[in-house]
C-alpha cells in the first residue's frame, strides 16, 4: 500500500503530567546530578550514552535506536520566560503559544486553517483521545476526535440512506435548535455535522490497513497503531494528535517513569516500523513534548513539578543530533531550584510549521522566534 501523496505529515505526542527531564537525558557525569538524584538517580552505568555528557533513560532504548540511525532530535533546555508549574496553565501556553495572556487559538488549529482554509476536509487533522486538545481548538476549524477507531462512529447501526438522512437532519437541529440564533449555533451546527461527516469516513479505515508490525500491547500503542490506520488510510489528513499521561511523577518515580518510557518508546518505534513497511516514513513527522520539566532536587521517591525541559522530533525527515544546551545544575544558575530554558517552544513550533508544514510560522505561533535547524 505505498502512497504517492507526498503531503508532509505531523503527529504530535503529549506526554501529559510533566516528564523529568533530568531522569530522561541524563546528564550521568556531572556529579551534580547525583547529588541532587539521591533518590530518583539512575545509575551511570545504565545510561545509554549519546556523547560524553548524556544519555538516554535506560527504559528509552527503542529511541536510542532511532537516534543511533539519525533519525532523533534532542531538543534541549525547552520552555518559555516566567515559567509557571500549573499543570493547566502550563500546557495551556504550549498549546496557544501565549505565555502572558490567556489564549483562545490553539497552535495547531491555526496550523490546519492554513493547511485547509477552506475547511474541504473534515478530517485534515485528527486527535486519538476524549475532548479536544486546546491545542487543536480554533473556531471554525474540524477536527474529529477518537477515542477508540474500530467503536467509532455517531450513528452506528443505522443502515439505509433514508433512516441515515432522518437521523442527520435530526442531528443538525439538535446542534442548531433555532436557525438563525448566531454565528455560535451555526458554528455548532457545522461542528456536529463535520464531526459525524468524519466519524463516517474514519470507519472506512481498518478495513483498509494490513501490517506485518505487531505493537506492544499499551494503550499509547494503540492509539499510535490508530494514527497509522488512519494516516495509511490516505484520507487526507495532515496533523494527529494524541497524548499519553502519568508523568506527574512526585513519588515512586523510577518504576513509573520506566514503565512510561518502556511504552512510548515502544509505540514510536513499532509505529515507525509500520510506516517504514509502507514507505510512508519520510512523509512523516512526530514531536514529542510535555509540559514543564522537574524539580532538580528530588524528594526522596520522586520529583516536584519544575522548568526546563526537552522535547524530541522523530523520523526520516529530522537531521538527527542534540539541539540546545543542556542548562547548568550549578545552584547559582539554577532558576528557584529548577532548570533555565534556553530554548522558546515557540521557535520549535515554528520551525515545525515553516520547515516542516511549509507554512508562514508567524501567524501560527504569534510572533518570530528563533528556529532550530532539525528538519
Amino acid at each position: 500500500m505505498t502512497s504517492t501523496r507526498k503531503d508532509p505529515i505531523l503527529i504530535v505526542l503529549q506526554l501529559t503530567g510533566g516528564n523529568d527531564y533530568l531522569n530522561t537525558i541524563i546528564p550521568y557525569n556531572d556529579s551534580l546530578y547525583y547529588d541532587n538524584r539521591q533518590g530518583v538517580g539512575i545509575p551511570q552505568e545504565q545510561v545509554l550514552p549519546i556523547n560524553g555528557q548524556v544519555g538516554y533513560n535506560p527504559a528509552m532504548g527503542p529511541i536510542k535506536e532511532l537516534y543511533d540511525q539519525g533519525k532523533v532530535a534532542v531538543i534541549n533546555g525547552i520552555g518559555y520566560p516566567n515559567p509557571d508549574r500549573s499543570h493547566f496553565r502550563s500546557m495551556d501556553i504550549w498549546h496557544t503559544c501565549e505565555p502572558d495572556k490567556i489564549g483562545t487559538e490553539g497552535w495547531l488549529g491555526r496550523a490546519t486553517r492554513d493547511l485547509d482554509p477552506r475547511a474541504e476536509n473534515v478530517l485534515t487533522a485528527v486527535n486519538f483521545g476524549r475532548g479536544l486538545p486546546r491545542a487543536l481548538a480554533l473556531s471554525g476549524v474540524p477536527v474529529a476526535s477518537v477515542a477508540v477507531l474500530e467503536t467509532y462512529g455517531v450513528l452506528t447501526g443505522i443502515t439505509g440512506e433514508q433512516q441515515r438522512a432522518e437521523a442527520l437532519d435530526v442531528f443538525a437541529r439538535m446542534y442548531a435548535p433555532v436557525t438563525g440564533t448566531g454565528a455560535m449555533m451555526d458554528y455548532l451546527g457545522q461542528t456536529g455535522l463535520d464531526a459525524l461527516k468524519g466519524a463516517d469516513i474514519l470507519k472506512t479505515a481498518p478495513a483498509k490497513y494490513q501490517s506485518t508490525v505487531e505493537y506492544a500491547n499499551s494503550s499509547i500503542g494503540q492509539k499510535m497503531q490508530g494514527i497509522a490506520k488512519v494516516l495509511l488510510a490516505d484520507l487526507g489528513t495532515r496533523i494527529f494528535y494524541t497524548e499519553h499521561s502519568g508523568f506527574d511523577t512526585h513519588a515512586d518515580q523510577r518504576p513509573q517513569q520506566q514503565k512510561l518510557w518502556t511504552d512510548v518508546s515502544q509505540a514510536i518505534a513499532d509505529f515507525y516500523a509500520d510506516i517504514k513497511e509502507h514507505d510512508f516514513a519520510n512523509n512523516v513527522l512526530i514531536f514529542v513534548f510535555t509540559e514543564f520539566g522537574r524539580r532538580v532536587k528530588d524528594n526522596g521517591s520522586g520529583t516536584d513539578h519544575g522548568s526546563g525541559g526537552v522535547a524530541f522530533a522523530i523520523g526520516d525527515p529530522v537531521k538527527g543530533g542534540v539541539y540546545g544546551e543542556y542548562p547548568s545544575l550549578k545552584a547559582e544558575d539554577l532558576l528557584e531550584g529548577d532548570l533555565h530554558f534556553n530554548v522558546d517552544f515557540r521557535g520549535v513550533h515554528g520551525t515545525i510549521a515553516e520547515k516542516w508544514l511549509g507554512l508562514d510560522a508567524a501567524p501560527v505561533v504569534g510572533g518570530h522566534f528563533a528556529q532550530l535547524d532539525f528538519v
